[in-house]
């Protein structure tokens, strides 16, 4: 025997690939996760089935994204699809181009996250690359909702949703849900936005027998977030409680974070900063730890908004400063509305009219931006918990107005369709 042939380490098979992924899969589902990543890498450095290695790959990304390690979940998502252009199958392509969606929209790179999704869906692949038109949609909704182009993230989730009752895909029809309830507390129609978690929670209830309890966590997450801005306190408290409990048995450290700082405005809301102010740090240091710039820039929000319970202003404006920075990084342009916001009430407070001139200015220049107001009455949608309604081509309206003008179409479409000089 040739003495080299000993120092190289035997490849793995087809065969023997498909038996270790599964040998993985069942640690990661009894929650012995660093054995089941273990097994996985080893799989990477051994296989020689480049199927194998795409799975792999995908089993490593769901999991590093579960733990909240966003920068090696995007490390991996970039090697799967070097993976998948050397197969140069079509579907997996799209599946690919779908996890470096999903590893962006992680680190708040919405724009990426944007771009990556069109070109899944521009991908001509089969019916399996099509079941993920779905998944990719939402992935664009939420990207879009990071941006505050609340149209288009709109549109993407309603179509995420049709995919979901076309395929008959509960799963994501419960993410979608839990989306969309997101969507309405930052419109602030919180009877939407309770009414889409719950309908998550019922699926979970009704079909989630088999499913990770993440669903479960989730819908209790959004309930708790919709609650709390209804004021409804204790169970807004209850549904965090039972999230955070999920998030703590399986390690879930980007839900413990959003927990935390779910805690901490509800503990503000009840005007007890000292319990609201440690829980802020905690949930600040994990979205620092993990890369969640969106959450830290609500964090900052959350915590100028407990020292102006204080009275302590120039505190107050530190906060909003470090949250503006991070609104202006991601292009959030809703947190940056709320900064403008806040230093308007501190400069209003404290009499300083030239300061207070310019956040009126800046705070009207983002309403107009966000096309934040009513197509027909031309008041500000998200002033106040008001019902809200979306028609077919994403354009939102008070509900009220609707009813009262009772139009058979769009006005904001009609008046984009009427071309300069036919008026």
């Amino acid at each position: 025997m040739n003495i080299f042939t000993l120092r190289i380490a035997p490849e793995m098979g087809q065969d023997q690939t498909k038996q270790q992924i599964e040998k993985g899969l069942k640690l990661y589902q009894s929650n012995q996760t660093d054995k089941a990543l273990h097994v996985w890498t080893k799989v990477l450095e051994k296989t020689s089935d480049p199927g194998g290695k795409f799975r792999v790959l995908g089993c490593l990304i769901t999991a590093h994204s579960e733990m909240g390690k966003y920068k090696d979940m995007l490390k991996y998502a970039l090697e799967q699809i070097d993976t998948a252009r050397e197969m140069e199958d079509p579907d997996y392509l799209t599946e690919g181009y779908l996890n470096l969606a999903r590893s962006n929209e992680k680190l708040c790179d919405f724009q990426k996250t944007v771009s990556y999704c069109k070109t899944c869906l521009n991908m001509q692949g089969t019916t399996v690359s099509l079941q993920l038109n779905g998944q990719v949609c939402l992935s664009m909704g939420n990207a879009y909702l990071g941006l505050s182009v609340f149209q288009k993230a709109l549109e993407s989730y309603e179509k995420a949703l049709r995919y979901a009752h076309n395929n008959d895909d509960k799963m994501l029809e419960c993410r979608v849900c839990c989306s969309l309830g997101n969507i309405y507390v930052h419109l602030k129609d919180y009877e939407k936005a309770l009414f889409f978690p719950c309908k998550a929670a019922e699926l979970v209830n009704d079909y989630g027998k088999s499913w990770s309890l993440k669903y479960r966590a989730m819908s209790q997450f959004h309930m708790s977030v919709a609650y709390r801005k209804l004021e409804r306190l204790a169970d807004a408290m209850e549904c965090c409680e039972e999230s955070m409990k999920i998030a703590l048995q399986h390690g879930d450290r980007p839900l413990q974070a959003l927990c935390l700082l779910n805690f901490a405005d509800i503990h503000r809301c009840r005007h007890d900063v000292n319990k609201a102010f440690p829980r802020y740090e905690s949930a600040l240091g994990i979205m620092t730890e993990i890369g969640n710039r969106l959450g830290q820039a609500h964090v900052y929000l959350g915590v100028a908004k407990c020292w102006l319970l204080q009275k302590e202003f120039e505190k107050a404006l530190e906060s909003l400063e470090r949250a503006q920075e991070l609104a202006d990084g991601m292009g959030n342009k809703l947190s940056t509305l709320k900064v403008h916001c806040l230093r308007e009430g501190i400069y209003r407070n404290s009499k300083q009219q030239e300061e207070l001139r310019e956040q009126v200015v800046k705070f009207l220049q983002c309403v107009e931006e966000l096309e934040l107001y009513c197509g027909m009455c031309g008041e500000s949608i998200g002033d106040r918990d008001q019902k809200l309604q979306a028609l077919p081509c994403s354009h939102i309206f008070h509900l009220k107005c609707l009813q009262t003008n009772g139009t058979k179409g769009c006005p904001k479409c009609f008046k984009s369709s009427i071309k300069p000089g036919f008026v």
